[in-house]
């Protein structure tokens, strides 16, 4: 492993279904990249073919913005860059897959021409997008794993942990997060749209609006966390501005594995940010020292069904109150062993 890895990660403004415009905008990030001579660069799911008009969509328009991973055009573009610029480049999109069903997926085009793709575990954005079913890590040239976890994917802990236990030293979370409305009291909400038509004029009452509880705010409460706990780098790539009557707010970061903030982006302008990890700081992050004090004997119960697991459509969307019924009290669950 080297010791040090140059990486970055974009916001930007995508527009919607509009996938010439939003990858002549990655195709700018990608020699920006290149010239700052980074190794790995990400940039937000979905962010070929833009995101919150896609649950509006009939599904044959959903269909016709899908592509299959092997001869995508999209990726085509992304995937040559790569190659030329001896890059990792991960881009969202919706796969076509063989078997029938559309994914929101995240490809990483690796330099060697080869694509890793990860299927977003949790997807709610449209009835006709199904759910994957697999978790994704590889190796890289520099000596790292990479996992991959697309948005929601990244808010249960389970998952981050699984990633991290498949030896994951670096964490891509692509997102389209923030300025939406959260049914919880304490959770985001959603940003007057006047702040992002006034963005020239009054630049900064956006950029408190973008750092508040409805956006970076909100991602301090767990996404170092995610970082820390499983001892891994973390590069939050998100989309900036208006998506169908949201503002998405940005805050593209680097965070390494003790949960601090690397390098960030305050701007509501599309940006790259970019940073070198040091990667010495991975053996004896706390995260993994705890993870080696793990007892698994003990935690049967988190594989085992409670009965009030939902869809991440009914969980997400849902204005009922979600309901936490210990059925399996500590008697029960010892006596089951």
């Amino acid at each position: 492993m080297e010791h040090s890895l140059r990486v970055a990660t974009v916001q930007f403004c995508h527009r919607a279904s509009d996938k010439a415009y939003n990858l002549s905008v990655m195709e700018r990030f990608i020699a920006q990249a290149a010239q700052e001579e980074v190794k790995i660069l990400t940039f937000p799911e979905m962010c070929i073919t833009g995101y919150w008009h896609v649950p509006d969509l009939p599904i044959t328009e959903v269909e016709a913005l899908a592509e299959r991973t092997e001869n995508s055009p999209s990726l085509a573009r992304i995937a040559s860059l790569a190659e030329k610029h001896q890059m990792a480049i991960g881009a969202g999109y919706i796969e076509k897959h063989d078997n029938g069903l559309l994914y929101n997926a995240y490809a990483v085009c690796m330099p060697d021409g080869q694509r890793q793709v990860h299927r977003k575990i949790h997807a709610f954005e449209h009835a006709g997008i199904a759910q994957g079913n697999e978790f994704t890590v590889f190796d890289t040239p520099w000596g790292v794993k990479v996992g991959i976890l697309i948005c929601w994917d990244n808010n249960l802990t389970d998952n981050v942990r699984i990633t991290a236990l498949m030896g994951a030293d670096i964490l891509i979370a692509p997102h389209q997060t923030g300025g939406t409305h959260s049914r919880s009291p304490f959770g985001m909400k959603p940003i007057p749209v006047s702040l992002w038509e006034n963005r020239e004029s009054d630049p900064s009452a956006l950029e408190i609006a973008l750092a508040s509880d409805s956006g970076r705010g909100w991602l301090m409460r767990w996404l170092p966390s995610r970082a820390h706990d499983n001892g891994l780098f973390v590069l939050f790539s998100n989309a900036v501005g208006l998506d169908n009557g949201e503002i998405r707010t940005g805050n593209a970061m680097v965070i390494d594995p003790y949960g601090r903030i690397v390098n960030e982006t305050t701007s509501f302008r599309d940006t790259l940010v970019s940073a070198d990890l040091d990667l010495s700081l991975l053996a004896m992050s706390t995260g993994r020292r705890w993870i080696h004090g793990r007892r698994p004997e003990l935690y049967q119960l988190l594989c085992e069904p409670q009965g009030y697991e939902r869809d991440a459509r009914t969980a997400r969307f849902s204005e009922d109150v979600p309901v936490f019924d210990h059925k399996m009290t500590r008697k029960t669950f010892l006596d089951k062993k």
